[in-house]
Order: C-alpha cells, then structure tokens, then sequence
C-alpha cells in the first residue's frame, strides 16, 4: 500500500460521501477531545492550589506550562508525519492512557520534580492524540472540512473552560488528592477512542478510490506562496497563542491581584471566557467554508486588538465583557488556520495537524514562562498591557493567497 494512497485518505475516507458528515464519529471524536483537553486545562486552572501547596513563583508555574507545552510540541510534529505513511488507528486510546497516567502522578506528586514528570506525560497523550484526531475528523468531514474541524476543535475548547469551573468546586474544597478522580474521564475516553479506532481501521480496508480527485480539488500554489503562506500562519498562531498563554495561565491571578476577587470568583471569570472560545471556535470553521478562511483568520486575530487594548483598563464588569468577546473573536481562527494550511498541502494531514497543534502549544508553553518571568520582574499589569499589542500581527494575514476565491472559479470552470 503506497504512502500516497494513505495520504489521500486522509483528505476524504473512502465510503464517506461528499455530501454528508459522518455525524456519530465526528461527535465521538469532539467528545474524546473534550474530555482530553478538560483533563489537560486542569493542569493550569490548579495552579492557584499548586502555588500555595509547593510555595511556586511565577517563574516555577510557567516552567511548569513551557514542559507541558514542550512534550505536546516537539512529539506532534513527529507523529503527524509519521502516521502520514503509517496511519494507528489506536494511537488515540493510547495517548488517552498516557494521559491517565500524568494526572493519576499529579494527584500524588510530593515536589516540584514530580509536577514536571506528570505535566510530560499529559503533554506526552496530547501529542500522540491531536494529529491523528485531526485526520479521523477530517475523514469524516464529508468535504465539509471547516465544519468537520470546528465541531471536532469545539469539543476540546469546551472541555478547557470546564477545567477550571471543575477545578474551583472540586481541587479547591478537595485539594491536590481530588485530581485523581479526573482518571474516569480518561478511561471514558479510552473507550470511545476504542470505537473510533476501529471504525478507522475500517475505513483505511476499504478501496482507495476517492484519494486522486481529492487532491485535483485543492488549489495548486507555486512553492514560494505556500512556503510564504505556512510562515504567515505560524507568526500567527504566535500572536494568537502568546496571548492565549497570558489569559490561560495568568488571568486568575490578574483578577486577583487587581480587584482582590477570592480564587473561586477569578477562576469562574475563566470559565467565561475559555467558554467564549468554545463558542468562537464552532463558528469558525463553518464561517471560513462559505465566505472563505482567509477572511476569518483576517479578522480573528486583527479584529480583537480593540477589545485587548482596553482590558487593562477596564473595571471589573467590563473586564468580564472585553474577556468573553477576547475569546469568541480571538478563537473563531483556529479551524480555519489549520484547514486552510491543509488545503495549501494536500496530502499531509497528520503532518499539517501535528505542526499546527503542536506549534500552537509551543507558543503557549514558551510565552507562559517568558511572560511568568517578566510577571516576577514587572507586574501582570504590565504583562496584559504588553501582549495587548501582539493581534498587530494580523496585518500579515493580508498577504495570504485567497484559495476559496480560487476553488470556486475551478468550480466553476
């Protein structure tokens, strides 16, 4: 079986028809995705019980984050482009236990050393499922890829906000002891994960006959537009995920320090605004399948930078306002960026995917302990103020070629 046969099943599985998703895998995949990224958001959302238990500085939590972040980063890639050529339809059970087996660790860690190795082996199961997840969702896409991606992105956002609403009425009465119930949620997902996997290794069986005219129907760029393209979306995905590690990581404290809210409080504010994200995440990809991806990756990242500069300035009402509008707006790109790139690079799903997430990730790790650091040297303050300015950068996605004006030409010719 040639890689390329596979790699063209990534776009559209055989059996699938282009006219409709395969909705059961799409829901069972964005529910996997929500208890994976609910078990992983837990990690930040303990941080305020973290900090107190372990005496942590700034700098300590956001070595913390830059360890997960890294594990997820670093491994994504390399499992996207392997299982380009080697599709695992069980790799996704697998990396669910992985991450059983970080949070079963962090419920019990005595000290910093043993935070850091349950934090690896959750960053280590992200890794392993967020390539693979991607290509299952796309497969099931239906060729409503946008769509495909939000609902599968959608399920992960929402499982984020619920970490720290889950996190304030369960770790904080309970403590540091109570993560360990979280493990059902694992095993949960290893079981729905099971399913996918075989309804994915039955796919894979079935007659590769759809992989050809997949392919003739993405764009084809020169080299030097795609390469100019890929860059553009990277520097992005830096803007937006810098950002996003400020608020993620340091918001609570921010509420905190600023308006002296009890953790509680501050962590319910959290949940306002990774639940916006969910919001804006769903209506993303949909958006960027009918008017174009280019569009809402323009306006996602530049269009927020109002609402950022005003934040820091803001009473505590509207602090809450500009927080969820942050979210939705900020949010509403990702799909689109990871679809778009995907249609730039026919054919390497897995790969786009595990550069994407794992890029994202990266960006998210690097800028919680960059800005952790200059937190300890400055003030929070300072920090909001500063990563104020980074949706800038979405000038840039201006330059980006515009492939849904080009499909519907092809179309129409």
């Amino acid at each position: 079986m040639s890689s390329h046969a596979e790699q063209g099943q990534g776009e559209i599985a055989p059996g699938v028809k282009q006219e409709g998703a395969v909705l059961g895998i799409l829901t069972a995949i964005s529910l996997s995705h929500l208890l994976n990224d609910m078990m992983q958001s837990l990690v930040p959302a303990i941080y305020p019980v973290l900090k107190a238990s372990f005496a942590l500085d700034f700098g300590q939590i956001g070595l913390i984050t830059l360890v997960y972040n890294l594990t997820a980063s670093l491994l994504q890639p390399v499992v996207g482009i392997y299982t380009d050529k080697h599709p695992q339809p069980f790799s996704l059970a697998a990396g669910m236990a992985l991450t059983l087996s970080g949070l079963l660790i962090l419920s019990v860690a005595v000290n910093f050393e043993m935070i850091l190795l349950a934090v690896a082996l959750v960053g280590t199961g992200s890794a392993i499922f967020h390539p693979e997840s991607s290509r299952v969702a796309r497969m099931a896409s239906g060729g409503r890829h946008g769509f495909a991606q939000s609902f599968f992105q959608v399920g992960g956002n929402f499982g984020s906000s619920l970490g720290p609403l889950l996190a304030a009425f369960i770790v904080l009465p309970y403590g540091q002891g109570s993560v360990a119930w979280f493990s059902l949620a694992a095993l949960t997902g290893m079981v729905v994960l099971t399913g996918v996997g075989m309804w994915y290794r039955g796919e894979r069986r079935r007659p590769k006959t759809t992989a050809k005219a997949t392919q003739s129907s993405e764009s084809a760029l020169p080299r030097r537009t795609v390469t100019r393209a890929i860059v553009i979306l990277l520097v992005l995905i830096f803007s937006k995920y810098f950002y996003m590690a400020a608020m993620t990581s340091y918001f609570t404290f921010f509420l905190i320090g600023k308006f002296g809210l009890p953790v509680r409080d501050a962590q319910l504010y959290l949940f306002a605004f990774l639940a916006a994200v969910a919001l804006g995440t769903f209506a993303g990809g949909p958006i960027g399948d009918r008017v174009g991806r280019k569009y809402v990756i323009w306006f996602s990242i530049l269009g927020v930078l109002p609402f950022t500069l005003l934040l820091p300035h803001a009473n505590l009402l509207w602090t809450g306002v500009l927080s969820f509008f942050i979210g939705m707006i900020l949010a509403s790109a990702f799909s689109s960026i990871v679809v778009y790139a995907q249609e730039l690079m026919p054919g390497r799903v897995g790969m786009i995917a595990g550069i994407f997430f794992g890029f994202a990730f990266g960006m998210g790790g690097l800028g919680a302990a960059i800005l952790g650091e200059l937190a300890d040297f400055t003030s929070l303050t300072f920090v909001f103020n500063l990563c104020a300015f980074l949706p800038l950068l979405g000038v840039l996605a201006a330059f980006l070629p515009d492939t849904h004006r080009r499909k519907v030409v092809a179309v129409a010719q």
